[in-house]
């Protein structure tokens, strides 16, 4: 989910992925009190029951390593190279996820290598 808009007593989220693509949501302010604790006092909090994840490019990427990344391929990537940076930025193959999809915007598990060929027509011969 992406969130679209953050007001006082809920969150607007849009869905990216998944059979509920493009569908929004509102997801609550609630109040929470611990069950265990032992305070003479009931404390009462009110949050959005959300955890915070954040999102770079590809590009970015670079140079970093992060323990789970989530890859979203809506449309092919570009080069090899951008692939192998997205995928070699996770310490282990259990925090990796790639999301992607095939050519009618369903979900797949195979993506494809784009190379435009245009790009070689103008190369000089030898």
């Amino acid at each position: 989910m992406i969130v679209t808009k953050c007001l006082k007593f809920c969150i607007e989220c849009e869905v990216i992925c998944g059979t509920y693509i493009g569908s929004r949501h509102f997801i609550p302010r609630m109040e929470l009190c611990p069950s265990d604790s032992k305070l003479p006092f009931k404390l009462i909090r009110k949050q959005m029951p959300v955890q915070v994840c954040y999102a770079m490019t590809i590009n970015k990427s670079q140079g970093q390593s992060l323990h789970n990344v989530g890859l979203f391929l809506p449309k092919g990537v570009f080069t090899h190279g951008q692939y192998y940076v997205a995928i070699s930025r996770v310490t282990s193959p259990s925090g990796l996820k790639i999301f992607c999809d095939d050519e009618s915007g369903e979900p797949s598990d195979i993506t494809q290598n784009v190379v435009y060929k245009e790009v070689f027509y103008s190369l000089p011969k030898l």
